[in-house]
């Protein structure tokens, strides 16, 4: 029995292939001009039925794009709050933009802690 291939995708990779998509993009745009919006209201700014609007909404949700909450039988998205950091920290790994270094990597080693040679 052969086994199920299982691979483990770079959560930047599944970022770029969930925004890839023309109506996913379209459904990110939309909710960057609003606090939050209801699922129903996708099919009209996608132009796409309902269904086809939740398996969009599914991928968005697994690549960390939207966060959700259900009120009743309704189900309200917003964009993911780190979205935006991880898009601006992608755009500067690509554009060469110098990285900040944290200053705890640049502190010298605390020299006081090392035990002294006995001399000879």
């Amino acid at each position: 029995m052969a086994r199920p291939k299982t691979t483990v995708i770079d959560p930047d990779v599944r970022l770029f292939q969930a925004l890839a998509d023309p109506t996913r993009l379209a459904i990110v745009r939309e909710l960057a001009g609003a606090p939050e919006v209801c699922a129903c209201d996708f099919s009209s700014c996608c132009d796409v039925r309902q269904p086809t609007v939740s398996h969009h909404l599914k991928v968005l949700r697994e690549a960390g794009v939207v966060e959700a909450d259900r009120r009743g039988t309704w189900i309200y998205y917003r964009l993911a709050p780190a979205v935006a950091d991880r898009l601006r920290a992608l755009a500067s790994d690509l554009s060469g933009a110098p990285q900040l270094i944290p200053a705890s990597t640049l502190r010298r080693p605390d020299i006081t802690a090392v035990t002294p040679r006995p001399q000879a």
